[in-house]
């Protein structure tokens, strides 16, 4: 990631706590990004961006958890004008915290790593066409074939590998996309793979992303809301995908688990509660009841 200063925090690569007991109004709110605060070409609501200002002012806890690379989160912030303290990356497996010394004003916290050359042996058998990237701990792409630019690095700075080089090292995230092929058939596939050891969740494409075993949103959103001090009954969540569903039903044990409308059917069932979709400004109304 060569456009992207995120060194390394020194000492436990955890996150720091636990703090002072939170104000008794005070929320952490859990926001994923695409499909729940911003549309596909990256843009955020004028009531989005309002609300979200607003719950940051008012005292709140803003804290974003998606599905992107770091390298691809950090613009986002610069369109909405809102600069969380904790940002969980790639599904959880890589957490920032804001460092105005860093250079994009984050350094990575800590990653979650595992040995990805099993899984990418078996998606090859299982998946022969399916193109293939690879994020290191070091938030450093490699990629099979070109990848979409949105949740990974810009087109531009993309380093295409043959196979074997993709096996190198830990990898924090492995994806695995097959363009323009049918989704239902492509669950099916990624049903038939043994797929041990690993987290995985699938897209509302042909994406199937895989991290370290226990790695998900929810397992990252836990991790800092212990440290921040805020008890399960002031934790409130909102998302719209499949790789949301660990993190929404994780807040609605206690807290507030919203699913956006639009959100498949899996992500509403373990909901506390359901909003507008994303054309409705469903973040937003959301917010406003805090």
């Amino acid at each position: 990631m060569a456009e992207l200063d995120l060194p390394l925090a020194p000492a436990s690569h955890d996150v720091e706590g636990p703090r002072a007991p939170r104000n008794a109004y005070e929320w952490l709110v859990a926001i994923d990004l695409d499909g729940t605060t911003i549309d596909e070409v990256g843009h955020a609501s004028p009531a989005v961006r309002a609300e979200l200002h607003r719950v940051a002012s008012a005292g709140h806890h803003l804290l974003v958890a998606t599905g992107r690379s770091a390298a691809t989160t950090l613009g986002v912030f610069d369109h909405i004008e809102i600069w969380p303290e904790y940002v969980v990356c790639s599904n959880g497996a890589m957490v920032l915290v804001r460092d105005e010394t860093a250079a994009r004003g984050y350094r990575r916290l800590r990653t979650r790593g595992f040995d990805a050359a099993a899984v990418l042996e078996t998606i090859r058998q299982h998946l022969p066409t399916a193109h293939l990237a690879v994020e290191d701990e070091q938030g450093s792409y490699r990629y099979s074939h070109p990848f979409p630019p949105m949740t990974t690095e810009p087109a531009h700075v993309q380093t295409i590998v043959a196979h074997d080089a993709l096996i190198v090292g830990k990898a924090v995230r492995v994806v695995a996309i097959v363009p323009e092929a049918d989704v239902d058939e492509f669950r099916h596939q990624v049903a038939q793979m043994d797929l041990l050891g690993v987290t995985f969740s699938l897209g509302w494409t042909a994406w199937l992303d895989i991290a370290a075993e226990g790695v998900t949103k929810a397992s990252a959103v836990e991790e800092i809301r212990a440290a921040l001090g805020f008890r399960r009954d002031r934790v409130m969540a909102v998302g719209d995908g499949y790789n949301d569903v660990e993190m929404i039903a994780w807040a609605a044990e206690e807290g507030r688990g919203v699913a956006m409308g639009h959100a498949p059917q899996p992500l509403i069932t373990v909901a506390s509660e359901v909003t507008g979709s994303l054309s409705e400004d469903g973040l937003a109304q959301a917010l406003a009841s805090l």
